[in-house]
Order: structure tokens, then C-alpha cells, then sequence
């Protein structure tokens, strides 16, 4: 150990005795700033908003790629955007559950999801024609205006509309595993499942849609707080990465539950 080294241990300030005394100088309140103050690193090192955007424009670049492929692809591999979508969920929960965040892992996400994004986009269009465009715009909008609400101060993440938006989801998840379930043993037929109900005439579907697309701008608020907190914290600019897988998910769900509620009140007219 460093103290062990005769040229700290004859100087005070570098022994146990000398902190101590040097602590006890101190008021309760200067040692509670002195324990509150982040570990200085490099700026270099650290989490910046520029390298986020940055990092963040290569993985959508990557992404847009993947939906070209499928997208292009298809109907001469039909089965290559599901394929993609399985392997694009277990990339995701490893992501999710890996104690540190791996650039390469991040990047292969954004590939193969796109290869699914892009072909499930292609199915909905053949199905919905003209259901992908407004999907898409409607998806930059909800970003961009989450965005700059965010950046200017008038929206922020807080303790209670987490709970709430933890809440929600759990409930979403719940209810989207009965439906998916009732489909899967012939419980209910229709293509949309409960999605097809109606209240007042408009499908279940597109009510849920709109909480959903809610849900997910909130979401996209906690991935902007993570990361102006850590730029605040000067954390390590690994976590940068996380900050874009965050972000990343939050815009890939958002999409595609647009373009569902979209196909769901088309197919419902």
C-alpha cells in the first residue's frame, strides 16, 4: 500500500495520525463537501453531452443500416427480421444486466434491431400501406419535443412520477403477456386481440397507444436525466454508452408502439 512507503509515513499529512488530526480541524460541514465532491478525472474521461450525441448519431447510423437490410429483405428472407428480433432481445437483456457497458455489444444491438425494426416496418406497410411514414415523423416529433421540453427545464424526472411510471409499466407488461396469451392458444382470434375491444367506439388499442407513447416520453426523460446527471458527476465516459443503449431502447419502443396504434385505428376503419 501506498502508506506503507517511508515518504508518506514520515510525512503527517499522509499517515492515520495526520488525517485525523487534520479532520479534526475541519468543521462537520467542510468534511461533508469534502465527501461529496465526485473523484476528479480527466475531462478527457469524463461524460460529456457533445461525445453522447455523438456516440448516440453512430448507433442510429447503425441502426438505419440494419433497417435498410431488412427492410430490403423482406421477402426474398422472410424470416430474417424475426430472427433478428430474437437475437435483438437477448443483446438487449445482456446489455441491460452487464455490470459494465460494452461499446461492441451496444453497436451489435443497433445493427440486428434495426435488421427488425426494418422488416417489421416492411410487414406493417404491406398489411397498413402508408401506416410506416407517419410513424416515423410521429416518433422524431415525440422525441424532439421531449427533448427540448427537457432541455428547457420544463419537464424532469422526479421520485413520484417514477413510481407511477414504474407502476404503469408493470401493468402494461401484464396486460400485453395475457393478450399475447390468449392469442397464442386460440382464446381470441382477432390479430389485435383485447387491442380490438372498443370503449366509445375507439379501439383499446389506440387508448392504449396514446398512454403508452406517454409512458415512453417519460422514459426518454429518465434517459436525458441519467445523463445530465452524469456530465453533473463527471462520471467515466464509458457510461456514455449506457446513456445511448437507454436512449436507443426508449425510441425503438416508442416507434413501434406507434406504428401499432396507426395500423390498429386503420384496420379499425
Amino acid at each position: 500500500m501506498a502508506l506503507d512507503n517511508p515518504a508518506f509515513s514520515r510525512n503527517s499529512a499522509f499517515s492515520s495520525q495526520g488525517a485525523v488530526a487534520a479532520a479534526q480541524d475541519m468543521s462537520a460541514q467542510q468534511l461533508q463537501e469534502i465527501y461529496n465532491q465526485p473523484a476528479t478525472l480527466p475531462d478527457r474521461e469524463v461524460m460529456s453531452v457533445e461525445t453522447t450525441l455523438q456516440k448516440s448519431v453512430a448507433a442510429f447510423g447503425l441502426l438505419l443500416v440494419g433497417a435498410a437490410i431488412g427492410w430490403l429483405t423482406v421477402d426474398a428472407v422472410p424470416f430474417l427480421w424475426i430472427g433478428a428480433g430474437l437475437v435483438g432481445f437477448v443483446l438487449a437483456l445482456v446489455n441491460t444486466f452487464k455490470r459494465e457497458p460494452s461499446p461492441a455489444l451496444i453497436l451489435a444491438y443497433a445493427a440486428i434491431e434495426g435488421v427488425f425494426v426494418g422488416g417489421i416496418s416492411a410487414f406493417y406497410e404491406a398489411q397498413f400501406p402508408g401506416v410506416v411514414a407517419p410513424a416515423v415523423i410521429a416518433t422524431l416529433v415525440v422525441v424532439g419535443v421531449t427533448l427540448a421540453l427537457f432541455a428547457s427545464g420544463k419537464i424532469r424526472a422526479s421520485a413520484k412520477a417514477t413510481k407511477i411510471f414504474l407502476i404503469a409499466m408493470v401493468g402494461y407488461l401484464v396486460f400485453s403477456l395475457v393478450n399475447f396469451g390468449l392469442m397464442i392458444f386460440g382464446v381470441n382470434d382477432d390479430p389485435w386481440g383485447l387491442r380490438s375491444a372498443e370503449i366509445l367506439g375507439i379501439p383499446l388499442g389506440v387508448i392504449l397507444g396514446v398512454f403508452v407513447v406517454i409512458m415512453a416520453a417519460y422514459s426518454l426523460v429518465l434517459d436525458f436525466d441519467f445523463i445530465q446527471k452524469g456530465v453533473r458527476n463527471r462520471a467515466p465516459r464509458k457510461y456514455e454508452w449506457t446513456g445511448v443503449f437507454g436512449i436507443m431502447i426508449t425510441v425503438i419502443w416508442l416507434y413501434l408502439e406507434i406504428l401499432r396504434m396507426l395500423a390498429i385505428a386503420q384496420s379499425s376503419d
